[in-house]
């Protein structure tokens, strides 16, 4: 998945409902005709049901073959499929409404895990639908409280079989899971969509990046990209070399990651820009205290334009 804008996205799901008493049942309501394709998953998951008297298919129809990766339900567990602790996109509890606004439209995300201090310290979720329709589309704004906007998280152990999940998550109706390690801490993220796609495969939508690509053009002068991004091929990209200035040591750095946190002289915060001697400002869109994860890159005719 693309982790990138998301990337998944690619780590975090983009689909707009499904959590808690608000959303529908399943996904199988968003789908219309998924019902059967569930209904499958499950039967793989619960012998005792495909004991029961096949029913015989109209005869208008092809035989209904089965899907490969559904033995992934039972074989796979959920710290084979789970997003990294460090590549989760989350949020603290106390951001201003402006700075989740930009996480939500910069990540491409539906959903976003909310922390109270640390992420080791999860209290919840935000779904971009409850704070549009709350914040977005009334004639009057409430006072912002993200507290009271949060839907619940499911917690579960790396070892649990990806099928257990999959029940669990249609059983509660929450889509969104935190994998918590044998001292409570978070150890990485999993969503419905990850599960899905151990069966049929990459699902990928308008938010996600070719992981080969790693940066895209998102209008002219400007680019999105991942940190890691290898500084030769966006410098091949751009038609300029970003290390030929003094201040800038080529020997140290080879991603795009590397050049920011050296012209900045520590790791940079979400949010936070910084200017290369070429006139090109990197702002930082997703960073954890470690390290950068993505940028947005302005050349300066993009500024003068």
């Amino acid at each position: 998945m693309g982790d990138a804008f998301d990337t998944a996205d690619t780590g975090n799901t983009r689909d707009g409902d499904g959590d808690g008493p608000e959303g529908p049942s399943s996904v199988t309501a968003e789908n219309g005709g998924g019902r059967g394709f569930f209904s499958r998953i499950i039967g793989v998951l619960t012998p005792a049901e495909s004991e029961l008297p096949p029913v015989e298919a109209p005869r208008s129809f092809a035989p209904v073959l089965p899907v490969p990766g559904m033995l992934n339900l039972r074989r796979m567990r959920v710290e084979d499929v789970m997003v990294p602790k460090a590549d989760i996109i989350s949020v603290p509890v106390t951001i201003p409404m402006e700075e989740l606004v930009e996480v939500f439209r910069d990540s491409g995300l539906t959903r976003i895990p909310v922390f109270d201090g640390t992420l080791d310290t999860p209290i919840g979720l935000v779904n971009l639908k409850d704070f549009a329709l709350k914040f977005c589309f009334v004639p009057e704004r409430p006072d912002f409280s993200l507290r009271d906007m949060l839907r619940s998280l499911l917690y579960v152990p790396p070892s649990m079989p990806l099928g257990v999940l999959l029940q669990k998550m249609q059983a509660e109706r929450i889509h969104m899971a935190l994998v918590i390690d044998e001292y409570g801490g978070t150890d990485g993220l999993v969503t419905i969509e990850d599960l899905i796609e151990t069966v049929v495969g990459e699902i990928e939508d308008e938010h996600d990046v070719d992981e080969a690509q790693s940066f895209l053009r998102e209008k002219p002068g400007v680019w999105l990209a991942l940190a890691r991004t290898p500084l030769e091929t966006f410098e091949r990209a751009i038609g300029q070399d970003l290390t030929a200035h003094e201040e800038i040591d080529e020997e140290e750095i080879d991603s795009l990651g590397g050049l920011v946190s050296m012209l900045a002289g520590h790791v940079p915060a979400r949010g936070e820009v910084i200017e290369h001697p070429a006139g090109i400002e990197f702002e930082v869109i997703d960073a954890d205290p470690r390290r950068i994860k993505r940028l947005r890159i302005r050349m300066p005719e993009s500024r003068d334009s």
